[in-house]
């Protein structure tokens, strides 16, 4: 129980990647606040069943990560269940495909607002309480196109480079304190969307779900498989603990070498 009596905040939780680190904080003992876009009443049960599984307090926020004063709003309403914030992990994300002369001006201010400002927003409100007790954990995901380029991504590859920039000033203004910042970049997750691209893939050649797999992935991960969601979140928490407090404005990629070949 790593982080037993510790709190924490993640965004864009309701499901998938965030979903999975919620649960992997819990299960060592950390109060969890979920994020998310679904209505309250639809993450009831899943709120309720981590609180119940883990013996923690969970709850759930539904804030506008697009508006500043939603997001202050959410913060504030996490530090009054849980007295603070010990552990912020910036999750959520959206984003967008389309060529750059074509792409919608709205989805761009979109992606800034949510990949990228919520960040922002969410550090600076909890930065304070993290300075005050000489403790704090910042996880920001990034991506192997953190490092990399590709088409038809705009908003993903530019928000997601800047996040590295964005840990690095924080690990920098932070250093000394207790507090740490750093990033985690996965690669391909299975996730439902990515699955269904598989499928469609599958269907459209007459090949086996496996083979489309290995398929699509030999252009990205040199492992050819999945990376898996558990393996993610037992990073974060690691980094989340006692053992890491000397690790800060790192980028640390888990892509089965995706990134260096």
């Amino acid at each position: 129980m790593l982080l037993a009596g510790k709190s924490a905040l993640i965004t864009g939780s309701t499901g998938g990647l965030g979903r999975a680190i919620a649960e992997g904080l819990a299960a060592q003992g950390c109060n969890v606040a979920l994020h998310g876009v679904l209505p309250d009443a639809e993450m009831t049960p899943a709120v309720e069943a981590i609180a119940k599984t883990h013996g923690v307090k969970a709850i759930y926020d539904g804030a506008d990560l697009r508006k500043p004063d939603a997001i202050a709003a959410m913060v504030e309403r996490t530090r009054a269940a849980f007295d603070d914030i010990d552990i912020l992990v910036n999750n959520a994300v959206v984003r967008h495909f389309s060529p750059v002369e074509n792409f919608p001006t709205d989805r761009w201010e979109e992606a800034l607002a949510v990949n990228l400002s919520a960040a922002f927003h969410t550090i600076r409100l909890t930065l304070p309480g993290m300075r005050m007790r000489a403790f704090g954990r910042i996880v920001n995901l990034a991506s192997p196109y953190s490092f990399i380029g590709t088409i038809n991504r705009i908003d993903y590859v530019t928000t997601k480079t800047a996040i590295l920039g964005l840990t690095r000033a924080v690990a920098l203004e932070t250093a000394g304190t207790g507090i740490t910042c750093n990033a985690v970049a996965p690669g391909t997750l299975p996730t439902p969307a990515i699955k269904a691209k598989v499928k469609g893939i599958a269907d459209a050649q007459g090949i086996s779900i496996e083979t489309a797999t290995k398929d699509y992935l030999a252009e990205r991960q040199p492992g050819g498989r999945f990376i898996s969601m558990e393996g993610v979140a037992a990073l974060i928490a690691f980094l989340c603990g006692p053992a890491a407090r000397d690790i800060s404005g790192t980028a640390i990629p888990l892509d089965c070498g995706w990134t260096v070949s």
